[in-house]
């Protein structure tokens, strides 16, 4: 459905439909020179973003992407249109889950519309950020490309605090001194990493192209101006700085699941040891009973009255030096 719309003057908002209810303009409105129109949907249905893209001459091949909420992040240029693709995220820590959406953009020289699929970022929000930084708004639906860029990146950064806090506790618990099993955990963060990185790493470009004054975006401003450069340029950076923390996280855990199979590999040894160790302890006395056990008549001290008494003596101190042995060298 269409949840606002409206015109933007000078950097200032100016209501289109009638009374309170802004989702009523759904047809495109007459802007002066400077002026431009923003409409923003979530989850259309077919018909309304036929509607829309009717009303601004949207391309089909864009709008039918727009339609899709499993779009890769892009940046198009269609006509005098350009098309930009963000995947949103948000960060579940009770299931350590990287949930995602979609936002799709279509900026024309006096108009935005923004298509959201999902849960994600709540563009009302933005929009009342953006409208309080006129000088923003003054750069027209490039600003608002901006804004809305700038606000998906911010949340990249809090899922990438939230994953490497949970990335510090694996680490911890991996190298903790109790027995611990990790290699669950381990492949599930991995996951969303994964998944983290199918959102960061495509948008990288884009945000390039953006942020290199002189861009071609005929039809919406001409070309990226120095100025808009400069938004962007600071939104590539936090993008950027967050990809190399996608990559660390990958490599951090990738090193915790290698240092938990260790771990364990050790941690058998030592059982193993023990499990030896134990062992000894019985086969030994077992041993020196069974040849006392053994019933000939010609072993020594077979009619020696002290004979079963040293049998046990014998194996009690055989077994007691054996275990303070596997004691001192840690096998016990």
């Amino acid at each position: 459905m269409i949840v606002d719309n409206a015109l933007y003057h000078h950097g200032r908002r100016v209501p289109v439909g009638e009374g309170a209810d802004q989702s009523l303009g759904s047809a495109r409105v007459p802007c002066d020179p400077g002026d431009f129109q923003w409409i923003g949907i979530h989850e259309p249905s077919p018909d309304e973003l036929q509607l829309i893209a009717d009303t601004f001459g949207l391309h089909p091949l864009a709008v039918e992407d727009a339609g899709d909420s499993h779009q890769r992040p892009k940046l198009e240029h269609y006509g005098d249109t350009l098309f930009l693709v963000l995947k949103t995220l948000w960060y579940v820590d009770e299931e350590d889950a990287v949930e995602t959406g979609e936002i799709n953009m279509f900026v024309g020289a006096d108009f935005v519309v923004t298509v959201r699929h999902g849960e994600g970022i709540d563009l009302a929000d933005s929009r009342r950020d953006l409208e309080e930084r006129a000088q923003v708004l003054e750069h027209g639906p490039m600003g608002v490309m901006y804004a809305i860029c700038d606000r998906v990146v911010d949340e990249y950064e809090r899922v990438g605090a939230a994953l490497e806090e949970d990335v510090d506790e694996v680490e911890e618990s991996v190298f903790s001194p109790a027995r611990t099993d990790d290699a669950n955990r381990i492949y599930v963060l991995k996951r969303e990493i994964a998944e983290f990185r199918r959102a960061v790493m495509p948008l990288r470009e884009p945000m390039r192209k953006l942020a290199m004054e002189g861009f071609d975006t005929t039809g919406v401003e001409g070309h990226v101006t120095s100025e808009t450069a400069t938004y962007f340029r600071d939104v590539s950076d936090h993008l950027q700085r967050v990809s190399e923390l996608v990559d660390n996280l990958d490599v951090l855990l990738s090193t915790a699941f290698d240092a938990h199979l260790a771990r364990i590999s050790v941690q058998q040894n030592e059982d193993m040891r023990k499990i030896s160790a134990g062992a000894a302890l019985v086969v030994v006395p077992t041993l020196i009973a069974g040849i006392y056990g053994m019933n000939f008549e010609h072993m020594p001290e077979l009619g020696w009255v002290y004979g079963y008494p040293f049998a046990l003596v014998l194996m009690v101190g055989v077994a007691t030096g054996l275990f303070a042995w596997f004691k001192k060298s840690g096998w016990l």
